[in-house]
């Protein structure tokens, strides 16, 4: 990439970084063009449409969400381990509102930006709920997929109630009781 080129890319993404956070992950792709200081022609030369936008957006930040995986793989409790790293979700997917929509929405589309974003992240989500249910914390037949779906529709809730900063614990507190082992007998 040219060096112009480049400062444009640093520039559009550092824009539509604070956009989101501001306005939302709907905010104006023409406003973060402006504020950019670039035409509308660039940003999409750079990003054909918004989900290329926002994944590029947030890799740095799905970065630092797969290292926490790895720093909680040796955490000694694995329930409470897959329990931060999901509420570690939930607290970035807040800090933008309009992401957990998106991110849900992306499931589907396997060849969208978002979800090739999301891949890595099931992936290391997959590796915490594993070791959960290796260690009977975490009941068998709970999905990666289900529960990254779960996750983005309570950082959703948290993003409808921002006058509720309690809510993200209680709605996970409630998950983790649907995913824990029961003993043989209570299943019958």
């Amino acid at each position: 990439m040219r060096a112009d080129a480049r400062r444009n890319y640093e520039r559009l993404l550092a824009e539509a970084r604070t956009a989101f956070t501001e306005r939302g992950t709907d905010a104006s792709l023409e406003e973060i063009a402006r504020r950019a200081g670039v035409g509308i022609g660039t940003l999409y030369r750079h990003f054909p449409h918004r989900t290329a936008l926002m994944s590029a957006v947030f890799q740095g930040e799905v970065e630092a969400l797969l290292a926490r995986s790895r720093e909680l793989l040796a955490a000694p409790q694995p329930c409470t381990a897959l329990l931060e790293w999901l509420r570690t979700i939930v607290a970035h997917a807040s800090t933008y509102r309009g992401l957990s929509r998106a991110l849900m929405a992306a499931q589907s589309d396997d060849g969208s930006a978002l979800s090739r974003c999301s891949m890595p992240m099931q992936a290391a989500g997959s590796k915490l709920l594993d070791r959960a249910q290796r260690a009977g914390a975490v009941r068998e037949g709970v999905d990666i997929v289900d529960l990254m779906q779960l996750t983005n529709a309570i950082a959703l809730a948290v993003e409808q109630s921002p006058d509720d900063p309690e809510l993200a614990d209680r709605l996970l507190a409630l998950t983790l009781q649907g995913l824990k082992a029961r003993p043989a007998e209570a299943d019958a």
